[in-house]
Protein backbone atom coordinates (compact mmCIF):
# COMPACT_ATOMS: atom_id res chain seq x y z
CA UNK A 1 0.00 0.00 0.00
CA UNK A 2 1.29 3.50 -0.87
CA UNK A 3 1.27 5.87 2.11
CA UNK A 4 0.28 9.49 1.74
CA UNK A 5 3.42 11.63 2.17
CA UNK A 6 3.42 14.58 4.56
CA UNK A 7 5.21 17.42 2.73
CA UNK A 8 4.76 19.98 5.52
CA UNK A 9 7.91 18.87 7.38
CA UNK A 10 11.37 17.75 6.35
CA UNK A 11 14.02 18.92 3.89
CA UNK A 12 12.39 20.97 1.13
CA UNK A 13 15.18 20.48 -1.41
CA UNK A 14 14.99 16.72 -1.02
CA UNK A 15 11.19 16.75 -1.19
CA UNK A 16 11.13 18.98 -4.26
CA UNK A 17 13.53 16.88 -6.30
CA UNK A 18 12.24 13.51 -5.10
CA UNK A 19 8.79 14.58 -6.23
CA UNK A 20 9.84 16.60 -9.28
CA UNK A 21 12.27 14.23 -10.97
CA UNK A 22 9.69 11.49 -11.66
CA UNK A 23 7.18 14.12 -12.83
CA UNK A 24 9.81 15.57 -15.15
CA UNK A 25 10.49 12.06 -16.36
CA UNK A 26 6.77 11.59 -16.99
CA UNK A 27 6.70 14.85 -18.96
CA UNK A 28 9.63 13.71 -21.08
CA UNK A 29 7.88 10.40 -21.68
CA UNK A 30 4.83 12.31 -22.92
CA UNK A 31 7.09 14.38 -25.19
CA UNK A 32 8.67 11.17 -26.42
CA UNK A 33 5.22 9.83 -27.41
CA UNK A 34 4.74 12.74 -29.80
CA UNK A 35 8.41 12.89 -30.77
CA UNK A 36 8.41 9.21 -31.71
CA UNK A 37 5.34 9.63 -33.91
CA UNK A 38 6.75 12.72 -35.58
CA UNK A 39 10.22 11.26 -36.09
CA UNK A 40 8.85 8.19 -37.89
CA UNK A 41 6.30 10.22 -39.85
CA UNK A 42 8.94 12.83 -40.75
CA UNK A 43 10.89 10.08 -42.45
CA UNK A 44 7.74 9.11 -44.33
CA UNK A 45 7.10 12.64 -45.66
CA UNK A 46 6.67 16.24 -44.50
CA UNK A 47 3.03 15.95 -45.66
CA UNK A 48 2.41 13.09 -43.22
CA UNK A 49 4.05 15.12 -40.45
CA UNK A 50 1.86 18.14 -41.27
CA UNK A 51 -1.35 16.05 -41.17
CA UNK A 52 -0.56 14.76 -37.68
CA UNK A 53 0.60 18.23 -36.63
CA UNK A 54 -2.79 19.68 -37.53
CA UNK A 55 -4.66 17.10 -35.44
CA UNK A 56 -2.18 17.39 -32.57
CA UNK A 57 -3.54 20.86 -31.81
CA UNK A 58 -7.04 19.42 -31.33
CA UNK A 59 -5.68 16.53 -29.27
CA UNK A 60 -3.96 19.22 -27.22
CA UNK A 61 -7.37 20.78 -26.54
CA UNK A 62 -8.64 17.40 -25.31
CA UNK A 63 -5.60 17.03 -23.07
CA UNK A 64 -6.25 20.56 -21.82
CA UNK A 65 -9.76 19.64 -20.74
CA UNK A 66 -8.32 16.57 -19.02
CA UNK A 67 -6.18 18.94 -16.94
CA UNK A 68 -9.34 19.98 -15.08
CA UNK A 69 -9.26 16.78 -13.06
CA UNK A 70 -5.49 16.39 -13.01
CA UNK A 71 -5.21 19.86 -11.46
CA UNK A 72 -8.35 19.15 -9.46
CA UNK A 73 -6.69 16.11 -7.89
CA UNK A 74 -3.38 17.85 -7.25
CA UNK A 75 -4.89 20.90 -5.53
CA UNK A 76 -7.94 19.54 -3.70
CA UNK A 77 -6.29 16.35 -2.49
CA UNK A 78 -3.07 18.08 -1.39
CA UNK A 79 -5.10 20.72 0.48
CA UNK A 80 -7.16 18.00 2.18
CA UNK A 81 -4.00 16.14 3.20
CA UNK A 82 -2.39 19.35 4.50
CA UNK A 83 -5.53 20.04 6.56
CA UNK A 84 -5.37 16.47 7.96
CA UNK A 85 -8.61 15.28 6.34
CA UNK A 86 -7.92 12.02 4.47
CA UNK A 87 -11.62 11.15 4.25
CA UNK A 88 -12.23 14.35 2.28
CA UNK A 89 -9.24 13.53 0.08
CA UNK A 90 -10.88 10.21 -0.84
CA UNK A 91 -14.11 11.98 -1.81
CA UNK A 92 -12.19 14.35 -4.06
CA UNK A 93 -10.39 11.43 -5.69
CA UNK A 94 -13.69 9.72 -6.53
CA UNK A 95 -15.28 12.89 -7.87
CA UNK A 96 -12.31 13.78 -10.05
CA UNK A 97 -12.23 10.36 -11.71
CA UNK A 98 -16.01 10.32 -12.22
CA UNK A 99 -15.91 13.78 -13.81
CA UNK A 100 -12.97 12.82 -16.04
CA UNK A 101 -14.86 9.94 -17.62
CA UNK A 102 -17.98 12.05 -18.22
CA UNK A 103 -15.92 14.73 -19.95
CA UNK A 104 -14.09 12.11 -22.04
CA UNK A 105 -17.39 10.85 -23.42
CA UNK A 106 -18.62 14.36 -24.21
CA UNK A 107 -15.35 15.33 -25.92
CA UNK A 108 -15.34 12.15 -28.01
CA UNK A 109 -18.85 12.80 -29.27
CA UNK A 110 -18.10 16.45 -30.04
CA UNK A 111 -14.93 15.65 -31.98
CA UNK A 112 -16.63 12.88 -33.93
CA UNK A 113 -19.38 15.26 -35.04
CA UNK A 114 -17.15 18.22 -35.97
CA UNK A 115 -13.91 16.60 -37.16
CA UNK A 116 -14.17 17.84 -40.76
CA UNK A 117 -14.86 21.53 -40.04
CA UNK A 118 -12.10 21.47 -37.40
CA UNK A 119 -9.49 20.16 -39.86
CA UNK A 120 -10.76 22.57 -42.53
CA UNK A 121 -9.64 25.50 -40.39
CA UNK A 122 -6.27 24.85 -42.04
CA UNK A 123 -5.50 25.37 -45.72
CA UNK A 124 -4.36 21.83 -46.54
CA UNK A 125 -3.76 19.88 -49.71
CA UNK A 126 -6.43 17.19 -50.21
CA UNK A 127 -4.10 14.27 -49.41
CA UNK A 128 -2.91 15.94 -46.20
CA UNK A 129 -6.52 16.68 -45.20
CA UNK A 130 -7.53 13.04 -45.72
CA UNK A 131 -4.67 11.77 -43.57
CA UNK A 132 -5.52 14.30 -40.87
CA UNK A 133 -9.11 13.07 -40.69
CA UNK A 134 -8.02 9.42 -40.48
CA UNK A 135 -5.68 10.28 -37.63
CA UNK A 136 -8.38 12.28 -35.85
CA UNK A 137 -11.04 9.55 -35.96
CA UNK A 138 -8.67 6.83 -34.77
CA UNK A 139 -7.35 9.01 -31.96
CA UNK A 140 -10.85 9.39 -30.50
CA UNK A 141 -10.70 5.79 -29.31
CA UNK A 142 -8.06 6.88 -26.78
CA UNK A 143 -9.96 9.79 -25.23
CA UNK A 144 -11.34 7.87 -22.19
CA UNK A 145 -7.81 6.64 -21.50
CA UNK A 146 -6.36 10.16 -21.74
CA UNK A 147 -8.87 11.69 -19.31
CA UNK A 148 -8.87 8.94 -16.68
CA UNK A 149 -5.09 8.60 -16.76
CA UNK A 150 -4.69 12.35 -16.21
CA UNK A 151 -6.84 12.23 -13.06
CA UNK A 152 -5.00 9.20 -11.66
CA UNK A 153 -1.66 10.83 -12.40
CA UNK A 154 -2.74 13.95 -10.51
CA UNK A 155 -3.87 11.80 -7.59
CA UNK A 156 -0.47 10.12 -7.21
CA UNK A 157 1.32 13.48 -7.54
CA UNK A 158 -0.86 14.92 -4.76
CA UNK A 159 -0.01 12.14 -2.30
CA UNK A 160 3.72 12.47 -3.02
CA UNK A 161 4.15 9.32 -5.13
CA UNK A 162 5.13 10.84 -8.47
CA UNK A 163 7.27 7.79 -9.28
CA UNK A 164 4.12 5.78 -10.00
CA UNK A 165 2.97 7.82 -13.05
CA UNK A 166 6.57 7.92 -14.29
CA UNK A 167 7.01 4.14 -14.20
CA UNK A 168 3.66 3.48 -15.83
CA UNK A 169 4.20 6.09 -18.55
CA UNK A 170 7.62 4.57 -19.32
CA UNK A 171 5.94 1.25 -20.05
CA UNK A 172 3.46 3.04 -22.32
CA UNK A 173 6.30 4.80 -24.14
CA UNK A 174 8.14 1.51 -24.70
CA UNK A 175 4.95 0.09 -26.18
CA UNK A 176 4.55 3.11 -28.47
CA UNK A 177 8.18 3.00 -29.60
CA UNK A 178 7.88 -0.66 -30.53
CA UNK A 179 4.58 -0.30 -32.37
CA UNK A 180 5.33 2.91 -34.31
CA UNK A 181 7.90 1.52 -36.77
CA UNK A 182 5.91 -1.71 -37.06
CA UNK A 183 2.61 -0.02 -37.88
CA UNK A 184 3.89 3.03 -39.82
CA UNK A 185 6.58 1.46 -41.99
CA UNK A 186 6.67 -2.35 -41.84
CA UNK A 187 2.90 -2.77 -42.20
CA UNK A 188 2.64 0.37 -44.35
CA UNK A 189 -0.23 1.92 -42.41
CA UNK A 190 1.36 5.38 -42.34
CA UNK A 191 -0.60 7.98 -40.38
CA UNK A 192 -3.21 5.39 -39.36
CA UNK A 193 -0.43 3.28 -37.87
CA UNK A 194 0.80 6.19 -35.73
CA UNK A 195 -2.70 6.70 -34.32
CA UNK A 196 -3.16 2.98 -33.66
CA UNK A 197 0.16 2.69 -31.84
CA UNK A 198 -0.69 5.64 -29.61
CA UNK A 199 -4.17 4.36 -28.70
CA UNK A 200 -2.86 0.89 -27.80
CA UNK A 201 -0.16 2.45 -25.61
CA UNK A 202 -2.72 4.70 -23.88
CA UNK A 203 -4.88 1.66 -23.14
CA UNK A 204 -1.94 -0.19 -21.59
CA UNK A 205 -1.17 2.84 -19.39
CA UNK A 206 -4.75 3.12 -18.09
CA UNK A 207 -4.91 -0.61 -17.33
CA UNK A 208 -1.69 -0.37 -15.28
CA UNK A 209 -2.95 2.70 -13.39
CA UNK A 210 -6.19 0.93 -12.45
CA UNK A 211 -4.29 -2.13 -11.28
CA UNK A 212 -1.92 0.00 -9.19
CA UNK A 213 -4.68 2.05 -7.57
CA UNK A 214 -6.57 -1.15 -6.69
CA UNK A 215 -3.48 -2.71 -5.07
CA UNK A 216 -2.58 0.43 -3.09
CA UNK A 217 -6.04 0.74 -1.47
CA UNK A 218 -5.67 4.52 -1.26
CA UNK A 219 -8.02 6.36 1.09
CA UNK A 220 -9.56 3.06 2.20
CA UNK A 221 -9.95 1.85 -1.39
CA UNK A 222 -12.04 4.82 -2.55
CA UNK A 223 -14.63 4.08 -5.27
CA UNK A 224 -13.69 5.22 -8.77
CA UNK A 225 -17.21 6.27 -9.70
CA UNK A 226 -19.71 8.01 -7.43
CA UNK A 227 -22.87 10.06 -7.67
CA UNK A 228 -21.50 13.64 -7.77
CA UNK A 229 -22.09 15.91 -4.79
CA UNK A 230 -22.46 19.59 -5.51
CA UNK A 231 -19.85 21.08 -3.14
CA UNK A 232 -17.09 18.70 -4.28
CA UNK A 233 -17.85 19.33 -7.95
CA UNK A 234 -17.92 23.12 -7.49
CA UNK A 235 -14.56 23.22 -5.74
CA UNK A 236 -12.95 21.01 -8.38
CA UNK A 237 -14.35 23.30 -11.06
CA UNK A 238 -13.13 26.38 -9.18
CA UNK A 239 -9.50 25.24 -9.20
CA UNK A 240 -9.54 23.35 -12.49
CA UNK A 241 -11.52 25.53 -14.91
CA UNK A 242 -8.99 28.41 -15.06
CA UNK A 243 -6.23 25.94 -16.01
CA UNK A 244 -8.48 24.36 -18.66
CA UNK A 245 -9.49 27.73 -20.10
CA UNK A 246 -5.85 28.78 -20.23
CA UNK A 247 -4.83 25.73 -22.24
CA UNK A 248 -7.88 25.69 -24.51
CA UNK A 249 -7.61 29.38 -25.34
CA UNK A 250 -3.89 28.89 -25.88
CA UNK A 251 -4.73 26.11 -28.33
CA UNK A 252 -7.18 28.37 -30.15
CA UNK A 253 -4.39 30.87 -30.69
CA UNK A 254 -2.20 28.03 -31.97
CA UNK A 255 -4.95 27.03 -34.41
CA UNK A 256 -5.14 30.63 -35.64
CA UNK A 257 -1.36 30.86 -35.91
CA UNK A 258 -1.33 27.51 -37.71
CA UNK A 259 -3.80 28.88 -40.23
CA UNK A 260 -1.58 31.93 -40.74
CA UNK A 261 1.60 29.93 -41.28
CA UNK A 262 -0.17 27.43 -43.55
CA UNK A 263 -1.22 30.31 -45.82
CA UNK A 264 2.29 31.78 -45.86
CA UNK A 265 4.42 28.64 -45.86
CA UNK A 266 2.10 25.75 -46.79
CA UNK A 267 2.74 22.37 -45.19
CA UNK A 268 6.35 23.40 -44.45
CA UNK A 269 5.07 26.23 -42.26
CA UNK A 270 2.70 23.87 -40.39
CA UNK A 271 5.41 21.21 -39.97
CA UNK A 272 7.85 23.85 -38.67
CA UNK A 273 5.44 25.17 -36.08
CA UNK A 274 4.23 21.79 -34.79
CA UNK A 275 7.59 19.99 -34.77
CA UNK A 276 9.33 23.09 -33.40
CA UNK A 277 6.87 23.19 -30.51
CA UNK A 278 7.70 19.56 -29.73
CA UNK A 279 11.41 20.40 -29.50
CA UNK A 280 10.71 23.50 -27.41
CA UNK A 281 8.71 21.25 -25.08
CA UNK A 282 12.04 19.89 -23.83
CA UNK A 283 12.42 23.05 -21.75
CA UNK A 284 8.86 23.92 -20.80
CA UNK A 285 7.98 20.33 -19.89
CA UNK A 286 11.00 20.26 -17.60
CA UNK A 287 9.61 23.36 -15.92
CA UNK A 288 6.12 21.83 -15.80
CA UNK A 289 7.54 18.80 -14.01
CA UNK A 290 9.10 20.97 -11.32
CA UNK A 291 5.99 23.13 -10.94
CA UNK A 292 3.69 20.12 -10.64
CA UNK A 293 5.80 19.07 -7.67
CA UNK A 294 5.62 22.69 -6.49
CA UNK A 295 1.80 22.56 -6.56
CA UNK A 296 1.72 19.54 -4.24
CA UNK A 297 4.29 20.94 -1.79
CA UNK A 298 2.84 24.46 -1.78
CA UNK A 299 -0.69 23.05 -1.49
CA UNK A 300 0.06 21.04 1.65
CA UNK A 301 2.16 23.75 3.32
CA UNK A 302 -0.24 26.58 2.48
CA UNK A 303 -3.14 24.57 3.90
CA UNK A 304 -1.06 23.95 7.03
CA UNK A 305 -0.26 27.67 7.37
CA UNK A 306 3.50 27.31 6.69
CA UNK A 307 4.20 30.28 4.42
CA UNK A 308 7.96 30.30 5.01
CA UNK A 309 8.20 26.83 3.49
CA UNK A 310 6.05 28.03 0.58
CA UNK A 311 8.48 30.88 -0.17
CA UNK A 312 11.53 28.66 0.22
CA UNK A 313 10.35 25.89 -2.09
CA UNK A 314 9.34 28.46 -4.73
CA UNK A 315 12.84 29.97 -4.61
CA UNK A 316 14.45 26.56 -5.03
CA UNK A 317 12.15 25.63 -7.92
CA UNK A 318 12.73 28.94 -9.70
CA UNK A 319 16.51 28.63 -9.42
CA UNK A 320 16.35 25.24 -11.13
CA UNK A 321 13.96 26.23 -13.92
CA UNK A 322 15.83 29.44 -14.76
CA UNK A 323 18.98 27.36 -15.15
CA UNK A 324 17.13 25.04 -17.54
CA UNK A 325 15.86 28.07 -19.46
CA UNK A 326 19.37 29.49 -19.79
CA UNK A 327 20.82 26.30 -21.26
CA UNK A 328 17.74 25.83 -23.44
CA UNK A 329 18.27 29.31 -24.85
CA UNK A 330 21.88 28.53 -25.74
CA UNK A 331 21.06 25.18 -27.36
CA UNK A 332 18.15 26.50 -29.43
CA UNK A 333 20.09 29.51 -30.67
CA UNK A 334 23.32 27.66 -31.46
CA UNK A 335 22.04 24.21 -32.50
CA UNK A 336 18.44 24.81 -33.62
CA UNK A 337 18.90 23.61 -37.19
CA UNK A 338 20.68 20.43 -36.11
CA UNK A 339 17.95 19.62 -33.57
CA UNK A 340 15.20 20.09 -36.13
CA UNK A 341 16.92 17.87 -38.67
CA UNK A 342 16.55 14.94 -36.23
CA UNK A 343 12.79 15.07 -36.88
CA UNK A 344 12.59 16.22 -40.50
CA UNK A 345 15.60 15.50 -42.74
CA UNK A 346 14.25 17.69 -45.60
CA UNK A 347 16.54 20.72 -45.98
CA UNK A 348 13.78 23.28 -46.50
CA UNK A 349 11.97 22.08 -43.37
CA UNK A 350 14.94 21.92 -40.99
CA UNK A 351 16.26 25.31 -42.12
CA UNK A 352 12.86 26.87 -41.37
CA UNK A 353 12.77 24.99 -38.07
CA UNK A 354 16.22 26.21 -37.10
CA UNK A 355 15.09 29.82 -37.51
CA UNK A 356 11.99 29.10 -35.38
CA UNK A 357 14.12 27.71 -32.54
CA UNK A 358 16.59 30.61 -32.68
CA UNK A 359 13.80 33.16 -32.25
CA UNK A 360 11.84 31.36 -29.52
CA UNK A 361 15.11 30.54 -27.78
CA UNK A 362 15.35 34.17 -26.69
CA UNK A 363 12.25 33.78 -24.51
CA UNK A 364 13.16 30.57 -22.69
CA UNK A 365 14.14 32.05 -19.31
CA UNK A 366 11.04 34.24 -19.25
CA UNK A 367 8.90 31.21 -20.04
CA UNK A 368 10.47 29.43 -17.04
CA UNK A 369 9.58 32.44 -14.89
CA UNK A 370 5.96 32.29 -16.04
CA UNK A 371 5.53 28.53 -15.59
CA UNK A 372 7.20 28.34 -12.16
CA UNK A 373 5.38 31.31 -10.69
CA UNK A 374 2.14 29.97 -12.16
CA UNK A 375 2.80 26.71 -10.29
CA UNK A 376 3.14 28.64 -7.04
CA UNK A 377 -0.21 30.38 -7.52
CA UNK A 378 -1.87 27.08 -8.52
CA UNK A 379 -0.64 25.51 -5.29
CA UNK A 380 -2.17 28.41 -3.38
CA UNK A 381 -5.48 27.66 -5.11
CA UNK A 382 -5.31 30.97 -7.04
CA UNK A 383 -5.39 29.29 -10.44
CA UNK A 384 -7.28 32.20 -12.00
CA UNK A 385 -4.31 34.57 -11.75
CA UNK A 386 -1.69 32.74 -13.88
CA UNK A 387 -4.45 31.65 -16.24
CA UNK A 388 -5.64 35.21 -16.77
CA UNK A 389 -2.14 36.58 -17.36
CA UNK A 390 -1.26 33.80 -19.78
CA UNK A 391 -4.52 34.12 -21.73
CA UNK A 392 -4.07 37.87 -22.14
CA UNK A 393 -0.42 37.57 -23.13
CA UNK A 394 -1.06 34.71 -25.54
CA UNK A 395 -3.88 36.54 -27.31
CA UNK A 396 -1.55 39.48 -27.89
CA UNK A 397 0.08 37.21 -30.48
CA UNK A 398 -2.84 37.78 -32.84
CA UNK A 399 -2.43 41.55 -33.32
CA UNK A 400 1.34 41.20 -33.06
CA UNK A 401 1.57 38.69 -35.91
CA UNK A 402 -0.74 40.77 -38.11
CA UNK A 403 1.39 43.90 -37.55
CA UNK A 404 4.63 42.04 -38.24
CA UNK A 405 3.22 40.41 -41.37
CA UNK A 406 2.11 43.81 -42.62
CA UNK A 407 5.72 45.03 -42.56
CA UNK A 408 6.83 42.05 -44.65
CA UNK A 409 8.35 39.64 -42.10
CA UNK A 410 6.69 36.50 -43.52
CA UNK A 411 6.91 33.34 -41.37
CA UNK A 412 9.26 35.09 -38.94
CA UNK A 413 6.32 37.26 -37.87
CA UNK A 414 4.67 34.26 -36.22
CA UNK A 415 7.85 33.19 -34.44
CA UNK A 416 8.59 36.69 -33.11
CA UNK A 417 5.03 37.13 -31.83
CA UNK A 418 5.39 33.86 -29.88
CA UNK A 419 8.74 34.86 -28.40
CA UNK A 420 7.84 38.44 -27.44
CA UNK A 421 4.56 37.46 -25.79
CA UNK A 422 6.35 34.82 -23.68
CA UNK A 423 8.81 37.45 -22.45
CA UNK A 424 5.93 39.76 -21.47
CA UNK A 425 3.99 37.04 -19.61
CA UNK A 426 7.02 36.07 -17.54
CA UNK A 427 7.65 39.63 -16.42
CA UNK A 428 4.00 40.33 -15.54
CA UNK A 429 3.38 37.21 -13.45
CA UNK A 430 6.60 37.68 -11.50
CA UNK A 431 5.48 41.22 -10.74
CA UNK A 432 2.20 39.76 -9.42
CA UNK A 433 4.14 37.42 -7.16
CA UNK A 434 6.08 40.33 -5.66
CA UNK A 435 2.82 42.18 -4.99
CA UNK A 436 1.18 39.10 -3.44
CA UNK A 437 4.13 38.45 -1.15
CA UNK A 438 4.11 42.03 0.05
CA UNK A 439 0.41 41.82 0.92
CA UNK A 440 0.47 38.29 2.39
CA UNK A 441 -0.37 38.22 6.07
CA UNK A 442 2.66 37.56 8.29
CA UNK A 443 0.69 35.13 10.46
CA UNK A 444 -1.29 32.96 8.09
CA UNK A 445 -3.74 30.43 9.56
CA UNK A 446 -4.40 26.93 8.16
CA UNK A 447 -7.16 26.26 5.63
CA UNK A 448 -10.27 24.43 6.78
CA UNK A 449 -12.95 23.06 4.50
CA UNK A 450 -16.51 22.18 5.48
Amino acid sequence: MSKVKDLTTGNLTQQLYQLALPIMGTSFVQIAYSFTDMAWLGRLSSEALASVGVVSVFIWIANSVALLNKTGCEVTISHSIGAGNLNEAGHYASHNITMSLVMAILMTLGYALFAEPMVDLYSLEESVRADALHYMYLSLVGFPQIFTTAALSGLYNAIGHSKTPFRIMCIGLACNMLLDPLFIHLLGWGVRGAAGATVISQTVVLFLFIQKAHRDKLFNNFPFFVRPQRHYVLRILKVGVPVVLLNILFAFVSIYMGGVVSKIGGHIGVATMTAGAQIEALTWNTANGVTTALVAIVGQNYAAGKLRRVYEVYRKALTFTLTVGFFGMLIFILLGKELFSLIVPEKEAYEAGGLYLQIVGLSQMFMMLEITTGGLFNGLGKTYLPAGISIFGTYLRVPMVLILISIGMGLEAAWWSISLSSILKGLVIFGCFLLWRRKARPHYHPISHP
